[in-house]
């Protein structure tokens, strides 16, 4: 059998047990989100040794930025299901007083989620917890890159979820590609523009709509009145943390002219205060997730000025936290996303330059920026477009589940954590219910027309823009009204 008829028969297998009713059902979903986090609590140890053997991430790193993630962004979806499938009721204007008129949130159906190697226990659990809570199925495929994880996850995974409507598809090129042959209901994907290319692609010849995160080059910008200390240690942690392998990790630097020695000598003394003399003996310190990775990231330090680090060793992936400047706009380090521990320092002579720079590329997934002036920083908000922008810290946005994760224009689009997987992966049905009786009011619609009809049909349904008259009118008129009421009741001479 081939992959795309093993592939076709999965799709309709699970799309057959979505038809069933059974994810609609609050029950299932609440029993499916319980099950994940104990899923997630029992095998803590084994997803950060996984986690270890794939990128060399220490357990602390993996707990906070996935494990713990996760178990979050599921309890949240658990406690508020009921709030965020109850219908919502809509404003309705006059000629619709009388119906019921609201917006009930469905699912989509079958959803596929094709995730990154680089965060393999976030990405493949935030969208599945959307995916649940929404009431979908979903067929999730690891990244073969990291090999451990994906393992881990196509076994315990059936354990602990439904396994007709809950599915772990691993393998390589030739499997991802048999599955974007099948028709799904919604397609998430996390990884580069060129494959996401693919993937919209694929996803047009059925109409199925996609979420992109898709990365890019995220800058910082740092404002000579910053902390400089505080600059340098919130920028290196956004940096480093897993090996600079991060979708919204801080890509390039770009400072102000005039304090540019000294931050430089800020993110020394912080970098080795963060690894040691030597990073490489640091358990804190990430490895390089491939050798074609790691050959890549090499080759982006040729001819580049290095003032920090720059050691590495092929045979374990490493490369060392390494800092270049005297860089240059059209060197290749500044041509495509780094995703790796090098850090690239610009000069600026000021924020607006900062701001013009940045605006000349792609709309990047995060933007940083450091300065203690508030207006300074709203300047940046107003005036650069990003999926994100974080001001005195980096990543940290990433981890609060009431704000949307999401790039714009070549950076991604569509967004997710939190209730935003839960809207992305369903459908706002409009529902409108009428009654069949006060058919003497809606006779003024059917024909044949006449000009008292026209012009009936016209006060009843036309808008028109409030002036402060018209603002005012009600609330004034039930002034009134409630002022006689007082006078004829004699309130008021009592109340004297």
């Amino acid at each position: 059998m081939s992959e795309n008829q093993m592939f076709s028969q999965l799709v309709e297998r699970t799309r057959k047990a979505f038809n069933s009713g059974r994810t609609k059902q609050l029950e299932w979903r609440e029993n499916q989100l319980r099950q994940l986090i104990r899923m997630l609590e029992d095998h803590e140890k084994d997803l950060t040794q996984a986690l270890y053997d794939d990128l060399h991430k220490h357990a602390a790193e993996s707990l906070i930025m996935e494990v713990v993630l996760v178990v979050n962004d599921a309890v949240d979806a658990l406690e508020n299901l009921h709030e965020w499938t109850k219908p919502q009721k809509v404003k309705k204007g006059l000629f619709y007083m009388m119906d019921d008129a609201y917006i009930q949130n469905e699912p989509l159906g079958v959803v596929l989620n094709i995730t990154a190697w680089n965060y393999p226990v976030q990405i493949a659990f935030l969208p599945l917890i959307g995916a649940i809570a929404a009431g979908n199925c979903c067929i999730l495929k690891p990244s073969e890159i990291s090999v451990h994880t994906a393992k881990l996850l196509a076994k315990i995974i059936p354990q602990y979820l439904d396994k007709d409507c809950i599915h772990v598809v691993n393998g390589g090129i030739k499997e991802t590609t048999a599955l974007l042959e099948q028709k799904f209901d919604h397609i998430m994907y996390t990884g580069s523009s060129f494959v996401g290319k693919i993937i919209m692609q694929a996803a047009a010849k059925h109409l199925t709509p996609v979420t992109l995160e898709l990365g890019g080059k995220s800058p910082c910008y740092v404002h000579n009145s910053s902390d400089l200390d505080v600059a340098a240690k919130r920028l290196l942690w956004g940096k480093f943390c897993n090996a600079g392998q991060t979708c919204v990790a801080v890509d390039y630097v770009l400072v102000d002219q005039d304090i540019h020695d000294k931050f430089v000598s800020a993110l020394k003394v912080h970098l080795k205060s963060f690894y040691g003399e030597n990073p490489k003996d640091s358990d804190s310190l990430g490895r390089i997730v491939s050798e074609n990775h790691f050959n890549r990231l090499k080759s982006l330090l040729s001819g580049l000025k290095i003032v920090c680090g720059g050691n590495m060793d092929e045979s374990t992936k490493y490369i060392e936290p390494t800092i270049v400047t005297d860089v240059s706009p059209d060197d290749k380090i500044m041509q495509s996303e780094i995703f790796g521990p090098l850090l690239p320092i610009l000069t600026v002579s000021g924020p607006q330059e900062a701001i013009e720079f940045i605006n000349q590329r792609d709309k990047p997934l995060a933007l940083y920026v450091f300065c203690k002036n508030r207006t300074l920083s709203n300047e940046f908000i107003e005036k650069t477009s990003s999926g994100a922008i974080v001001v005195n810290d980096t990543m940290v946005h990433g981890g609060l589940t009431t704000l949307p994760f999401g790039g714009v224009g070549p950076s991604g689009f569509g967004s997710y954590h939190g209730k935003f997987t839960f809207d992305a992966l369903s459908h706002r049905k409009s529902v409108l219910v009428k009654k069949q009786a006060m058919e003497s009011i809606n006779k003024i619609r059917y024909p044949p027309y006449s000009d008292k009809a026209k012009n009936q049909l016209k006060w009843i349904m036309k808008k028109k823009p409030k002036t402060l008259f018209s603002k005012l009118f009600f609330p004034i008129l039930l002034g009134i009204i409630l002022a006689i009421g007082i006078k004829m009741s004699g309130l008021a001479d009592r109340l004297i």
